[in-house]
């Protein structure tokens, strides 16, 4: 079978279209409109709480490093520091941009510009972006955020616990925004109108790390970009440890998340920091219900769910070998088992997909 194409302007994202895998209608679970409605009511008080203890634990952790700064006793509270900046930015970015973490617009706007930057994400572009990926989730060459191709690119992904491909990446990028230039990928799924506010924020950013690195060139110490820069490469493990859980294995171009996302149960410091994305698959389905509501969600659905996996540990042991048997077998992936009370797969929808590949 030919190579799959990734890129959103090669071959395989015009076939998406054809069989209607693009912009299709996908599966959801049954779940009663009053329940839903309910469950898809925004607050404030939770997110803020949440927020204040995020940002209030970083400020902390900073002053601690900061106190103990060039000493090794400060490494523990960078570390610290770093998953908060790098790895929790990534789910606050994620829930803000979905509009869904507080009910008040402004807050969501504030806490996702602010998480988009520690990410290093353009939060014009990644808007867009992510729109893209829940409206053709996993279908090759149409969603921009496939984060374990076929065969996975192992040294990349390796790289990404410590943030390198993503960071040169980011930087790149924002150089190439800055310079008032959009990457031809960009372009074909931000809208025209909304091309220079991409530009803006680059530019922004540009000034703004060129002030840290400065501060630090003239300080001659590495503490500026301790505190903006360098905790995005050191500090991004855990987000790319959860990360790969979300997709990782599992089918390509279907139209049902029980298929080709995946939900996992996690101790409650990693649900902080991931804010709640381990129900991935409930996010999938039903993107509009808040973050701290998707464990009541999940308990109103599981009945039509693959069984969650019980931790991350778990959940690594089925992905792993997949990834391994991958690199020989592009072919190669997991089918999710459905108990007996779920709806069956629609086979009509997926027939051609499940045929091209070897579930295992």
């Amino acid at each position: 079978m030919a190579a799959r194409d990734y890129n959103l302007l090669g071959p395989d994202g015009a076939r998406a279209v054809e069989p209607g895998l693009a912009a299709a209608e996908w599966y959801h679970s049954e779940v009663p409109r009053k329940a839903m409605k309910a469950l898809m009511q925004r607050r404030d008080g939770l997110a803020i709480r949440d927020t204040l203890i995020w940002l209030g634990l970083m400020a902390g952790f900073a002053a601690g490093g900061i106190a103990l700064w060039p000493s090794w006793w400060s490494a523990p509270f960078w570390l610290a520091y770093g998953v908060l900046y790098g790895s929790a930015s990534d789910s606050r970015w994620h829930e803000c941009g979905h509009g869904t973490a507080f009910r008040t617009r402004w807050m969501n706007d504030a806490v996702y510009h602010l998480a988009s930057f520690m990410i290093m994400r353009n939060p014009v572009t990644w808007r867009w972006s992510h729109a893209r990926h829940h409206t053709d989730t996993i279908i090759v060459g149409r969603d921009p955020e496939i984060a374990a191709m076929r065969p996975p690119h192992v040294a990349r992904m390796i790289l990404n616990v410590v943030g390198i491909p993503d960071v040169i990446a980011g930087i790149s990028r924002m150089l190439l925004n800055a310079s008032g230039r959009l990457d031809p990928q960009e372009a074909s799924f931000i809208p025209a109108a909304e091309q220079p506010k991409v530009i803006r924020v680059a530019r922004i950013w540009t000034a703004i790390y060129t002030a840290t690195l400065a501060a630090a060139v003239a300080l001659q110490s590495l503490l500026p970009l301790m505190l903006i820069g360098l905790p995005r490469l050191y500090g991004a493990w855990h987000f790319i440890m959860c990360g790969y859980l979300q997709h990782g294995g599992l089918a390509e171009n279907v139209l049902d998340h029980r298929l080709n996302s995946r939900t996992v149960y996690m101790n409650p410091v990693s649900r902080f920091i991931y804010w709640n994305m381990n129900y991935h698959v409930e996010h999938h389905m039903f993107p509009m219900v808040p973050c701290h509501r998707l464990p009541e969600l999940h308990a109103l659905i599981a009945a039509d769910l693959p069984a969650p996996d019980r931790s991350i540990w778990q959940a690594y042991r089925k992905v792993l070998p997949a990834f391994w048997r991958q690199l020989r077998d592009p072919e190669y992936y997991l089918r999710r088992e459905l108990p007996p009370t779920a709806r069956p797969y629609r086979e009509d929808l997926h027939a051609a997909a499940l045929g091209a590949g070897t579930a295992g």
